[in-house]
């Protein structure tokens, strides 16, 4: 059964409860300085936007710490490199521009969240100034942020992210399996999805 349906703010406060005044005045518009060095320190970013169905997209974005870069105005720059090229979140961008991130570093608890409007750019000056083993970038998204805040660090807690003791102790790729299942599925049609993913993370990262 799935239980009392909570379809309105009220009847979803009296089970969690109202943010506390601090809490709210947390979440601000423009990024301060601890959320800059948050972001220069910051391998890995998630990033969301909305199709045309008013439905949700996020992709994980990824390089050396540093990666999306500061501007003067405190805008981001975030770096594209080779992928599926479905371009799903891209197409979204210029449909609608909302954008939303999430940003981690290794070890720390806590994680930034930043709302905005995005838009995409094809800037030979700055693709190669995002230079990454003797690759450019191939476009970049530029980021205008308008809310930003800290999120509290209890869902890593309660992951074990930063805990390597409590990691599984599986090495196989999961997904080599799942990309399998489209071929008849055994352990040769694995291990040969496995080869070809490996072949691309080792010669198209860049």
């Amino acid at each position: 059964m799935a239980g009392t349906p909570i379809d309105d703010v009220t009847a979803l406060e009296a089970v969690l409860g109202e943010p506390m005044e601090f809490v709210r005045a947390k979440v601000v518009s423009s990024l301060n300085e601890a959320m800059q060095d948050f972001i220069r320190k910051s391998p890995l970013v998630f990033v969301s936007t909305i199709d045309e169905n008013g439905d949700p997209d996020i992709s994980p974005k990824g390089d050396p710490a540093g990666f999306v870069e500061i501007g003067d105005d405190t805008s981001l720059l975030i770096p594209e490199r080779p992928g599926n090229r479905l371009t799903f979140g891209f197409r979204n961008i210029l449909r609608n521009g909302r954008i939303g991130l999430i940003f981690l570093v290794p070890g720390q608890r806590e994680t930034l969240r930043v709302k905005g409007r995005a838009s995409l750019h094809n800037d030979p000056d700055i693709a190669a100034r995002m230079l990454v083993n003797g690759k450019p970038a191939l476009l970049h998204t530029r980021v205008e942020v308008t809310e930003c805040f800290f999120h509290c660090g209890k869902a890593l807690i309660r992951s074990h992210l930063w805990q390597p003791d409590q990691w599984p102790s599986e090495t196989r790729s999961i997904a080599a399996r799942g990309f399998a299942s489209m071929m008849p599925l055994d352990d040769a049609s694995v291990e040969q999805t496995e080869a070809l993913l490996d072949q691309s993370y080792r010669d198209e990262l860049y």
